[in-house]
């Protein structure tokens, strides 16, 4: 037996071939699950589960396979209003994935749960992050697109009047990258 925590309401949990197991199950409003075989008061014992990206997963052998379900799934199928034919998804609320509560969870559609992972801060941080490295690469080349496209020109013409010497101190870069230029090998997607 384990303590309850206050306000904590358990639901029966049925999924599909549950007839088929030794063991029942419940899920509380607060995010948490339990299995019982008879009597849910006296043999009730609490599940932790894993985690599949960040979410709680249960994992359940039924006769010679295994099940899984989500416990934001379970919970929202259990204590939140049934959704609409579109609200597919479930967005937790604070963006914890680990807070599995019956009031930080809500039915969404596809473009609400766009909209909702604006907001997240790990995804602004990985934005934020993308777009540092971004900006540092763009510092560190040493020539822009038309340069480049100036350069192929030159080396496309059989008549031209520069040497690959002369063109690396008009453009600030090395002899080498001139030739890495023409090879193809740096700057090989500019077509001219």
């Amino acid at each position: 037996m384990f303590e309850h925590l206050p306000n904590e309401k358990w639901r029966q949990f049925d999924f599909p071939n549950s007839n088929a197991l030794q063991k029942k199950y419940m899920v509380s409003n607060m995010g948490r699950i339990a299995s019982f075989t008879e009597n849910f008061k006296k043999d009730g014992t609490l599940l932790k589960g894993s985690a599949i990206e960040g979410y709680r997963i249960i994992r359940l052998k039924v006769k010679d396979s295994y099940t899984h379900f989500l416990l934001h799934r379970a919970v929202a199928e259990l204590f939140l209003k049934k959704p609409k034919a579109n609200e597919k998804f479930i967005i937790h609320l604070n963006h914890n994935k680990k807070d599995n509560r019956a009031e930080n969870l809500k039915w969404a559609t596809q473009e609400e749960v766009i909209e909702h992972n604006k907001s997240n801060p790990r995804v602004k941080a990985a934005r934020k992050k993308i777009q540092q490295r971004t900006a540092e690469l763009k510092k560190g080349l040493k020539l822009t697109l038309a340069q480049v496209k100036d350069i192929k020109k030159m080396l496309a013409n059989p008549k031209r009047k520069l040497t690959y010497k002369q063109m690396a101190e008009k453009y600030g870069v090395s002899e080498m990258a001139i030739t890495r230029i023409k090879r193809g090998e740096n700057w090989g997607h500019v077509k001219v």
